[in-house]
């Protein structure tokens, strides 16, 4: 079933980085806030991340913004109260970001890990990846985990704006890999997001996570439990 597969398309949030995106009612944003030195009080930063994160909440689902999806910085133009705004210098406003980064940012286990770099000694990876902040913390995780070079080519969404299910993503790591899309395949958690995208791409989808779909080529309930099955062939 995957032997003429040359290169693999991965989503990374719940694919293979998990404890993601930790943005609720109960959340103090205001502790990472502080520690490097913002001067927004609690229940302002509070306020503002949580308004900041409904915004682009709302806005991630609808088709009107799939190739021009808000920056954060975007977000915080909109919806920052009146009362808060002399205090939002540039210097200000990165921290915000980077507090929400802090936030949305998860795991990647040592095991996952080594799965990626299994799977690296068949086959190239890139990575197909929405993320609403900058890219900048994510770069630094994959670094430290000396897994950045397994990668032939990422797509960061927060780059250019353009979100799943947009094939453009995917076409864009499949140009740099200079693999036909018949030798790609999609691998990813979410049936609207990786396998409506790899579908608009005509590109195999495998869905990972407990998410089924008559559309994918197979189904399986983690990325480990895939490589396995990927290697042995």
């Amino acid at each position: 079933m995957y032997s003429n597969k040359a290169i693999l398309l991965l989503d990374m949030n719940s694919t293979f980085m998990f404890g993601e995106d930790n943005f609720s009612e109960q959340e103090n944003y205001s502790i990472y806030y502080h520690k490097i030195g913002g001067v927004l009080v609690k229940d302002q930063l509070n306020n503002l991340i949580t308004k900041v994160y409904d915004y682009l909440d709302q806005r991630y689902p609808d088709e009107q913004y799939r190739y021009n999806f808000p920056s954060i910085k975007k977000a915080i133009d909109e919806v920052a109260p009146l009362a808060i705004r002399h205090n939002l210098s540039v210097k200000e406003i990165g921290k915000v970001i980077d507090t929400f980064a802090y936030h949305e940012i998860g795991n990647i286990s040592k095991e996952y890990c080594n799965v990626l770099r299994r799977l690296h000694e068949k086959v190239q990876l890139a990575c197909v990846i929405d993320i609403w902040a900058p890219k900048t913390r994510w770069l630094s995780l994959f670094k430290s985990l000396k897994i950045n070079d397994l990668m032939t080519a990422i797509s960061f969404s927060s780059d250019h704006g353009i979100v799943k299910p947009s094939p453009k993503p995917f076409q864009l790591v499949l140009e740099a890999s200079g693999i036909e899309k018949e030798q790609a395949l999609v691998v990813g958690d979410s049936v609207r997001r990786d396998l409506g995208g790899a579908q608009a791409a005509k590109m195999d989808c495998v869905l990972v996570g407990g998410a089924l779909h008559s559309g994918a080529l197979a189904t399986y309930p983690n990325l480990i439990e895939f490589a396995d099955d990927f290697l042995a062939e």
